[in-house]
């Protein structure tokens, strides 16, 4: 029992260590946006900016909502309170900004989360696969929308035309991926081809990298085990659509919230006619916020906002302000409820209470 105890200790401090440091290594690469954001305060009506911190915390609990609102009709799973809901949201938050992974480490960490609710870690998958493809559905609405818009306005510049076939391809590109993933999950058999070709690869590229001392890193039972959760997660929401019109609705409430933490820093700088720009802007930045390192996300959002007709100074000013303080509201937030989780704190609470109630 005494070296269960060191090790888990050991394992627990150097992932509280580590993420330590990424979120002071994420904080260094922000510094210069930070202090320039600060700069620009004094340009801002401070009372607008601080709805950012009630609007970011709905969004929070907006985001878990997608997730939760459909492990409900699963009876194994244990349920959840509005409390566990905002707390996992926020942690999750806070793990994908403190994690640079293109979304691998907010994966690794609701796997990780989830298991003490009997939630597998291909449901896990599932989960984070479909609450991308219910925000990319809507952001992509929100984007035709916003197109026409502004097209009726006649506010889009003749040079500025690519962006409209450039953020429809975007889009239909995550569609197209979207579906694979659909159709290799609903075929048992197209599952078993694609978990074979995928760990002799695997394998195959570790055994290069190790030089031949590594054969074997990942077996193939495991992976075919994870995407055989997934399989059913899949054919369970197919053949029960009424189990997607919550995830769906929270979708479009998590989306509006995404939206409104860019609005109101426009508006907090007199700029409130920027939503239809900032609603194209998105939906292309929501295509590398799910597949590339934080960071492109803001890039790519800033450059349509400009190609769009935008002039320079506010839109870098709208998406630096928006992803500084966000970031800080993110470790504000988060940092302390992750690491309570990091630390078993929850886990030795719930331990207590138990051992009380007996």
């Amino acid at each position: 029992m005494a070296k269960k105890r060191t090790v888990g200790f050991s394992f627990r401090t150097v992932l509280s260590v580590l993420t330590l440091v990424l979120v002071g290594y994420v904080v260094y690469q922000n510094w210069p946006d930070m202090v320039e954001t600060f700069h620009h305060l004094a340009e801002t009506n401070v009372f607008v900016l601080l709805l950012l911190i009630p609007e970011q915390l709905l969004m929070y609990f907006a985001c878990g909502q997608i997730f939760f609102s459909y492990l409900r009709y699963n009876k194994e799973v244990k349920k959840f309170s509005k409390k566990e809901i905002l707390s996992i949201s926020t942690e999750l938050n806070f793990v994908n900004h403190a994690v640079p992974a293109g979304g691998l480490g907010g994966l690794a960490y609701l796997t990780y989360r989830l298991r003490p609710f009997n939630v597998t870690a291909g449901q896990s998958g599932f989960l984070y696969v479909f609450r991308y493809a219910v925000t990319t559905v809507i952001n992509y609405f929100q984007a035709l929308v916003a197109i026409i818009v502004l097209l009726s306005l006649n506010l889009i510049p003749g040079p500025a035309m690519w962006v409209i076939p450039v953020s429809l391809i975007m889009n239909f590109g995550v569609f197209l991926g979207l579906s694979l993933i659909v159709f290799i999950a609903s075929s048992k058999k197209r599952i078993e081809f694609f978990t074979l070709k995928a760990t002799r690869f695997i394998n195959g590229v570790i055994k290069i990298l190790t030089f031949g001392h590594k054969k074997e890193a990942i077996k193939e039972s495991k992976i075919r085990h994870y995407f055989d959760d997934i399989h059913e997660s899949v054919l369970i929401a197919k053949t029960n659509k009424k189990y997607l019109k919550r995830p769906l609705y929270w979708g479009f409430v998590y989306s509006f919230f995404e939206i409104a933490t860019y609005w109101i820093v426009a508006i907090s700088l007199g700029r409130w006619e920027l939503l239809p720009f900032i609603l194209v802007g998105e939906a292309i930045g929501s295509v590398f916020d799910g597949i590339v390192p934080y960071g492109l996300y803001e890039l790519g959002m800033a450059g349509v906002m400009i190609a769009l007709g935008v002039d320079f100074p506010t839109a870098t000013i709208v998406t630096v302000m928006t992803r500084v303080l966000t970031l800080i509201l993110t470790i504000v937030t988060g940092t302390i409820p992750y690491y309570k989780v990091i630390r078993g704190k929850k886990e030795d609470d719930n331990s207590n209470k138990e051992r009380s109630q007996s």
